[in-house]
């Protein structure tokens, strides 16, 4: 079933024109049947458990379920891990005030005081391991499965997501994956999603716009480099290279049956590129 990431809407949170309380409602009148939301932006210093509240009764008195909480984290660079875990674990406590059985946390975007060439994920591995280990198991004691996602660069590829799954080795612990992401370390969609769909509890489908180079002078126009040097643009679901139907059927293959989430990074006006994107995933879906 089709869902929608809050921060597809991030243009209209940044204008002000919606909250995300508003959000739930808007994204059920464009027919989306969850909502997800990346982190929470409480009103007017209202704690987070309020707000988490609110949202999920208005989801509730919409039939929206809340479908995954996504939080930032970082293993390596915090000042104290034991605290970084300690703030995740209260991030749960907040997923199960809102309803939903999942969360998202990061793991780290790599290095960031550290100059030696030879330093690299094999060396965070650990801390990594760590870390996640001990968020899923306070994740279990609250019926809340956690998860990686492929962004960040650092622990982006499909090779090192697995090596992260693979070494916490917990079923409480898997991956949000998202079909897009992989192209922003020069990876396949279709190959990357294969090597990770048995782990995945959750999916977002996101498109991309690519250039191979820029020409001399000219402008990047809201692209990204990703990591070997190419250029991504965000786009409407369906109007990219992101092999979209291929990577569900893949998921689908595996034995993914939970919803896909449009996760839209173009910088299209929200409301009509996500309502062309929807169209598009449900022809997808009714084909897989």
């Amino acid at each position: 079933m089709p869902g929608v990431s809050s921060y597809s809407f991030q243009r209209l949170i940044n204008s002000k024109e919606y909250n995300q309380i508003q959000l739930i409602k808007l994204a059920k009148e464009l027919g989306f049947a969850g909502i997800e939301f990346a982190e929470l932006f409480p009103h007017n210093n209202e704690k987070k458990e309020t707000y988490a509240m609110r949202l999920r009764e208005e989801a509730e008195r919409l039939d929206m379920p809340i479908l995954n909480y996504a939080v930032s984290a970082d293993f390596l660079n915090c000042k104290d891990i034991e605290q970084q875990i300690q703030e995740l674990c209260e991030h749960i406590d907040i997923a199960q005030i809102l309803g939903t059985k999942l969360m998202r946390h990061d793991v780290s975007y790599g290095f960031k005081d550290r100059n030696d060439k030879f330093v690299g994920f094999d060396e965070a591995l650990p801390t990594l391991v760590k870390g996640c280990k001990a968020v899923t198991e306070y994740g279990k004691s609250k019926g809340i499965f956690t998860m990686t996602e492929n962004h960040g660069i650092f622990c982006q590829s499909s090779e090192r997501v697995l090596k992260l799954i693979k070494a916490v080795a917990d079923d409480n612990f898997g991956t949000l994956t998202d079909i897009g992401n992989f192209l922003c370390v020069d990876e396949a969609p279709e190959t990357a999603v294969a090597n990770v769909a048995p782990f995945a509890k959750y999916v977002h489908v996101k498109d991309f716009h690519f250039k191979e180079t820029l020409a001399p002078g000219e402008s990047s126009d809201g692209c990204f480099k990703t990591y070997g040097g190419h250029f991504l643009k965000g786009a409407v679901l369906g109007e990219g290279i992101v092999p979209v139907k291929k990577c569900l059927s893949i998921l689908k293959n595996s034995g993914y049956s939970g919803y896909v989430s449009i996760e839209f990074e173009g910088d299209e006006d929200n409301i009509p590129a996500l309502k062309k994107g929807l169209a598009n995933l449900q022809k997808i879906l009714e084909t897989i």
